[in-house]
């Protein structure tokens, strides 16, 4: 059976894997299943002293790849001698998993996954802030001259979509272009739209007539002033 050895360097857990990888490695799935119930979902395996892998042992790994992955968690190889990356190269875990030269490259991987992670996070919450304002903006068809909603409010703004009011010209599903003016610059934005809901005139008359838009096709400095302008009068609603 091989053997492991199990040590801890910050929030990762490092497995020391020291023989053969194979039909007698089961151990290794036990020790990471392990190693996720007690809370440690970022596991690095060490293969400096691993001597061979066959085919069931690359089974074994893929096993425990998925426990971890199954649980959000992050597995990574390190020091994988040069007679073994043919064999996960053939397997194709190359592919799916980071290998690292160096102990402290592996571990550093883990802490940018996580501000990367973070990063995301913070942007998929900013992308959703809705600001509950009156600016004007003039609607068209894409793809043809009419319809036109010439001055029409936007009563509801977030950085993947608005809610417009003051025009029932447009289908569900339609695609529609919207000129805006954001104070206090007043530099025109164009963002291409598509009409994702509209109100049910008898059910809710006080929506009526208006639209909710999805952006699509946004450019990172469009979506960039729409987030600022958001954040910006967010903020200064808050200190009233």
């Amino acid at each position: 059976m091989m053997e492991i050895r199990t040590r801890q360097q910050n929030s990762v857990i490092i497995l020391d894997l020291d023989g053969r990888i194979d039909v007698d490695s089961a151990n290794l799935v036990e020790v990471v299943g392990q190693c996720i119930r007690d809370g440690y979902n970022d596991i690095l395996l060490n293969f400096e002293e691993v001597e061979s892998i066959d085919y069931m042992g690359v089974s074994v790994i893929v096993i425990a790849y998925k426990e971890v992955m199954n649980s959000r968690g992050r597995m990574k190889f390190v020091n994988v001698p040069s007679h073994l990356k043919g064999i996960l190269s053939v397997a194709g875990l190359d592919r799916v998993i980071e290998i690292y030269m160096t102990e402290d490259h592996a571990i550093n991987s883990f802490k940018e996954d996580k501000v990367i992670e973070n990063i995301k996070k913070m942007q998929l919450r900013r992308r959703f802030k809705r600001l509950p304002i009156d600016i004007k903006t003039e609607l068209r068809a894409k793809y043809n001259k009419s319809p036109v909603c010439h001055k029409v409010d936007i009563l509801n703004l977030s950085a993947i979509g608005a809610f417009i009011f003051g025009c029932d010209k447009f289908k569900l599903g339609e695609e529609v272009v919207l000129k805006l003016r954001l104070p206090p610059k007043n530099e025109e934005i164009e963002l291409d739209a598509k009409v994702v809901w509209l109100p049910d005139k008898q059910i809710q008359l006080h929506f009526h007539p208006g639209m909710g838009v999805e952006f699509y096709n946004i450019s990172t400095p469009a979506q960039q002033k729409l987030l600022e302008f958001i954040e910006r009068n967010l903020s200064f609603m808050s200190q009233e």
